[in-house]
């Protein structure tokens, strides 16, 4: 895929993630001690994508700061800066002029697998379109409505209609936020209007725009898992879920203070993390140099040098 260059946004405010967001732009939230962004950069790679664009804004600096010119990933990584974020087709319209060639749009708050997109690739060609959305067969009607809903012909994967945040679900296919576009996809943005309900440029009007056009537009059903970092309940089943993954009880970081009699079970400590007492932690997240002072049993939180965070409570 030679050919191909990868895009990844990360330039949101994740004002519903707050109190995080105001310490971390979101692809930079840590899942078993790895930014987020590092896999969907490892994923493009992985599925043979070398160049990499990412569009940038709130604390856009400290993304550069990690990630560099790319070269320790094997990619060679570039930034625009999206200044105003206006939503995703807005951000996706800042591309043009450094894009000449079919490129794979990855969300940057997204946890998902398979770590392989180029299956997208295979279909593009095969299927003679010009665009595949990655999809998923998705059980919950919740997860669809915060997504957004895909329409296919008949029981072809050729979409017809893509319905972004729809109240009523018509069936179960939702769309992932991972994409693959050929260049017509920048007339349809163009054409897109901001939208009523988020006052946005959003990328499924564009999609549709596109597929009323006349263009060929597909999906494929590949996600195996995908979460949204939205809500900070979503910092701990994002590491959850990377656990059972890979088949582990805890993960640990490095310089880890662990006094004798402490209990660590299905849980992520954070590097340079400092424990006092006899603590049992279970299903516990704990940032890189977090201290942790209490003799009582921790479970379900999310906790950070300056906080603690019940994920069991309301939002």
């Amino acid at each position: 895929m030679n050919n191909m260059t990868g895009v990844i946004l990360a330039a949101g405010k994740g004002t519903r993630i707050y109190p995080f967001s105001s310490n971390f732009p979101k692809p930079l939230l840590p899942i078993l001690n790895t930014p987020l962004i590092e896999y969907q950069i490892d994923t493009l790679v992985n599925s043979g994508i070398n160049d990499i664009i990412i569009v940038i804004g709130h604390l856009g600096f400290e993304i550069t700061k990690l990630v560099g010119d790319g070269s320790r990933y094997s990619a060679r990584i570039s930034y625009v800066d999206q200044r105003e974020t206006l939503g995703i087709a807005h951000a996706v319209g800042k591309l043009e002029e450094f894009i000449s060639n079919p490129f794979i749009l990855v969300l940057g708050d997204i946890y998902f697998l398979p770590n392989d997109l180029s299956p997208m690739v295979s279909v593009l060609a095969k299927e003679k379109a010009h665009a595949v959305l990655a999809t998923k067969i998705e059980q919950d009607p919740e997860s669809i409505r915060r997504n957004f809903s895909v329409i296919s012909k008949d029981e072809t994967n050729i979409v017809t209609r893509v319905i972004e945040k729809p109240r009523y679900v018509v069936n179960n296919i939702k769309g992932c936020g991972i994409y693959l576009f050929d260049l017509p996809i920048f007339d349809a943005i163009r054409r897109t209007p901001r939208t009523a309900m988020r006052d946005e440029y959003e990328i499924t009007d564009s999609i549709q725009i596109l597929i009323d056009d006349g263009y060929r537009v597909v999906h494929l059903p590949m996600i195996e898992n995908d979460i949204n970092l939205t809500y900070p309940k979503d910092i701990h089943a994002t590491n959850m879920a990377e656990l059972k993954r890979r088949g582990l009880d805890q993960f640990v970081g490095n310089n880890v203070e662990l006094p004798p009699g402490c209990i660590i079970e299905n849980s992520v400590v954070g590097n340079n993390v400092r424990i006092e007492g006899e603590v049992r932690i279970s299903k516990c997240v704990i940032f890189s140099g977090s201290i942790v002072r209490s003799d009582v049993h921790l479970e379900n939180l999310v906790i950070t040098p300056e906080r603690i965070l019940n994920i069991s409570d309301p939002i």
